[in-house]
């Protein structure tokens, strides 16, 4: 009798009640791409879709612990890591990852959410972009996020440019510069390659404030078709038409009294089933 595997997709990532950001939207998003979801704990933030009230840490070892109990049963395809604020849980991530085979690894660099709070603490983006990006098959920073990193302002597409060229001598292998904050009709999203060539992915800009969790729902997307075994720009780009889609879907729903969520299931996929071998 034949035996068969789901692709598989472990988050390790922050809490969101309201249900359109953090691990709620990543395992939407894995799931509605046909992917087996797994997910670790790192925060729990207390928000909706109006912002961030509060945010409540999980221990260190509790991560390490979350993060050993999945790769010890569930191997995934894919790693997606989003909120990760303080430098102690950098470092418990990279040496708890480090003592298991590579597995590809998404980051979204979660630092300042859709609201405008800023969710990391200073002193960990040091940690991050030392220890962490090099683990990182992709970083997908947002224009707030790039600004972050670059030291710079972001606010124009040249802007975009000057940001990736800095950002990639943090360390990275390769980067996806989100565009999403222009201020033009056409967004135009730039992909730094491992080898430092750069893509750009232009679409227009949707008139629309139910944006929440797109940051996240993005680096799952990307992760979830490198689990199905898809090239990296290949996943860069589907993920790029996924979440144009999902948020396109989801325009004309009111969920809360914020910036709403995205349709993340506007066309889901059955569970994808690869035989074993």
């Amino acid at each position: 009798m034949k035996k068969y595997k789901y692709p598989s997709v472990l988050t390790i990532a922050g809490f969101d009640g309201s249900g359109g950001a953090g691990i709620q939207a990543d395992i939407k998003t894995t799931s509605a791409l046909g992917c087996f979801s797994t997910s670790v704990l790192t925060a729990l933030p207390v928000q909706n879709t109006r912002g961030v009230r509060k945010i409540y840490p999980i221990p260190v070892e509790a991560v390490s612990d979350q993060i050993k109990a999945i790769l010890d049963d569930i191997v995934p395809d894919a790693i997606k890591i989003g909120m990760v604020h303080t430098p102690q849980l950098v470092e418990a991530i990279v040496s708890t990852l480090s003592q298991y085979p590579k597995i590809p690894v998404v980051f979204d660099p979660v630092m300042v959410a859709t609201s405008g709070h800023r969710l990391i603490e200073e002193e960990t983006i040091k940690a991050i972009t030392e220890k962490l990006f090099p683990v990182a098959d992709v970083i997908t920073p947002n224009m707030d996020e790039a600004a972050i990193l670059a030291d710079m302002k972001v606010e124009t597409l040249e802007d975009l440019y000057t940001a990736g060229k800095k950002i990639k001598q943090l360390g990275c292998k390769s980067i996806l510069l989100k565009g999403g904050h222009q201020k033009t009709s056409t967004i135009t999203s730039l992909f730094y390659d491992e080898d430092g060539n750069y893509h750009s992915f232009e679409t227009s800009k949707l008139d629309t404030s139910n944006t929440h969790g797109s940051g996240c729902t993005l680096s799952s997307a990307i992760a979830a078709y490198i689990a199905q075994g898809k090239p990296l720009y290949d996943s860069v780009s589907l993920g790029q038409q996924y979440i144009y889609q999902a948020i396109e879907n989801g325009m004309d729903v009111q969920t809360g009294l914020g910036n709403g969520p995205l349709n993340h299931f506007f066309n889901p996929q059955k569970l994808i089933k690869n035989e074993m071998v």
